[in-house]
C-alpha cells in the first residue's frame, strides 16, 4: 500500500486492523438482524433498549473493547471502540442498554476505580450484561454542574447521599447510577472543588426513580431522588474532592463520540435511498444532500481526531466540547433538512412512509440533542476558556 493510501486509511479510521473489525461487526449485525428482526432506529443509543441484543454483542466480543483482558474485555484502544460505535450507530442497532456503561463507566473505573471495583463490575460490563446511568444534572444545575447541590456526608463505614438528579438516561432500567455529589461545602472562589463520585445501586433503600415522559409517550429520562441513601466505602469512586476532574475526563468520551454525528444516520441513509428512487430529482435536493454529506464527513474527521488523542493518553476536553457543539447543531439542522428533502419525493416511491416516520421520531428527539453532555452555550464557554479568551 502506498503512503498516500496509508494516510487515507488512517484519515478514515480504516487501517487494516480496523477494517477487519468493521467487517466482522457488519457480518454480525446483518446475521443478528436477520435472526431477531430488530429495525434501525434514530437515536438508538439513547432510546432503543434491548438487553438480549447487548448480551449477544458482548458474547461476540464487541463490548468492552478498551477494557483489559484481565477484566474480561478485549484489551484494545479507543479507535477500536470508535469504529464499533460508529458501525452500531450507522445501522441504528438497539444499543441503549449497555451504551453508557461501556462508553463512560468502564473507562472511569479503569482510571479511578479500586481493584475490587474493577473486578466486581468490569467483567459484567464487557459481557454486555451490566447497565449504568450517570447522575450529573440537577433541577438548578443543568450544564452548570458546579451548581450541583446533591451532597454526601461522612458516616460510619460510608456516606449518606441526599439530593435530586434529573434527565438521567436509562436509570429506571440500570443496575447502578454513578453520582456526582458535594462532599465539601461550596467555596464561591473555587466552585469546582469539593465534588466526589459514588457508585449507587438502583435498588438502594431511599432511592426513588420517577419517569420524565416525552410528548411522544416515550420514557428515556428520569428524576432520581436520594433520601439519605447509604453508600458504603466500597462504592466510593476515585479520590475525595477530585470528582470534577474525573467528570470532566468522563465527559470527553460522551461529547466527542460518533453519536454526536450519527444519531440520525439511519434517517439520512434511508433518505438517500428514497431520493435515489425518485425519477424526477430536483437539482436543489441533490445539492442540499451533497452539502449535508460534506458536513458529516468533516465532523467525522474532528471526532476521529479526538479518538486518536484519547488513544495517545491525552485528555482533549476542549476538542470534545467543540465536536459536541458542532455535532449537535448539525443533528438538529439535518432533521429539518431531511424533512425538506423528503418533500421532493413522491408518494409513489417505495419506503417514503418509512422515512417520514423516521423524520417524526427524529423531530421528537431533536430538542434533547443539545441537553445531553452540556448545552451549546456552556460548551462554547469551555472552548473559549481553553483558548485563553475568557
Amino acid at each position: 500500500m502506498s503512503v498516500v493510501a496509508d494516510d487515507f486509511a488512517a484519515l478514515c479510521a480504516n487501517e487494516p486492523e480496523l477494517a477487519k473489525l468493521r467487517g466482522g461487526l457488519r457480518d454480525f449485525l446483518a446475521a443478528d438482524r436477520a435472526e431477531f428482526g430488530w429495525q434501525p432506529a434514530v437515536d438508538a443509543w439513547l432510546s432503543d433498549w434491548d438487553e438480549p441484543f447487548s448480551a449477544r454483542l458482548g458474547d461476540a466480543g464487541f463490548v468492552g473493547l478498551t477494557i483489559p483482558k484481565e477484566y474480561g474485555g478485549q484489551g484494545l484502544g479507543h479507535l477500536h471502540r470508535y469504529v464499533v460505535a460508529e458501525e452500531l450507530l450507522a445501522c441504528g442497532a438497539p444499543v441503549a442498554a449497555h451504551w453508557i456503561a461501556d462508553r463512560q463507566v468502564g473507562p472511569g473505573l479503569l482510571s479511578y476505580g479500586t481493584e475490587e471495583q474493577r473486578r466486581r463490575i468490569l467483567p459484567k460490563i464487557a459481557a454486555g450484561r451490566y447497565f449504568s446511568a450517570i447522575g450529573m444534572s440537577e433541577p438548578q444545575a443543568g450544564s452548570d454542574l458546579a451548581a450541583a447541590a446533591t451532597k454526601a456526608v461522612r458516616t460510619d463505614g460510608g456516606w449518606v447521599l441526599s439530593g435530586t438528579k434529573v434527565w438521567t438516561s436509562g436509570a429506571h432500567l440500570a443496575h447502578q447510577v454513578v453520582v456526582l455529589a458535594r462532599t465539601s461545602p461550596l467555596d464561591p472562589q473555587h466552585r469546582h472543588a469539593g465534588f466526589s463520585q459514588f457508585i449507587v445501586p438502583t435498588d438502594s433503600p431511599g432511592l426513588d426513580i420517577s419517569p420524565i415522559v416525552l410528548m411522544s409517550g416515550e420514557q428515556h429520562f428520569n428524576e432520581i431522588t436520594f433520601n439519605e441513601v447509604f453508600i458504603d466505602d466500597t462504592n466510593f469512586l476515585g479520590k475525595e474532592g477530585d470528582g470534577w476532574r474525573q467528570v470532566t475526563a468522563e465527559l470527553s468520551f460522551e461529547r466527542s463520540g460518533p453519536e454526536r454525528i450519527l444519531s440520525t444516520a439511519p434517517l439520512l441513509t434511508a433518505l438517500v435511498r428514497v431520493l435515489a428512487k425518485e425519477p424526477d430529482r430536483d437539482d436543489h435536493a441533490v445539492a442540499a444532500l451533497g452539502d449535508l454529506m460534506a458536513r458529516v464527513i468533516s465532523l467525522r474527521q474532528l471526532s476521529v481526531s479526538v479518538a486518536r488523542a484519547l488513544t495517545q493518553g491525552r485528555s482533549p476536553a476542549n476538542e470534545a466540547a467543540l465536536v459536541k457543539d458542532l455535532g449537535t447543531r448539525f443533528e438538529q439542522q439535518s432533521v429539518e433538512l431531511a424533512a425538506d428533502l423528503l418533500s421532493y419525493v413522491g408518494d409513489h416511491v417505495d419506503d417514503r412512509s418509512h422515512v417520514a416516520t423516521l423524520v417524526e421520531t427524529a423531530r421528537s428527539h431533536a430538542p434533547m440533542f443539545t441537553l445531553r453532555g452540556g448545552t451549546n452555550e456552556v460548551l462554547r464557554g469551555m472552548v473559549a476558556r481553553g483558548m485563553g479568551l475568557r
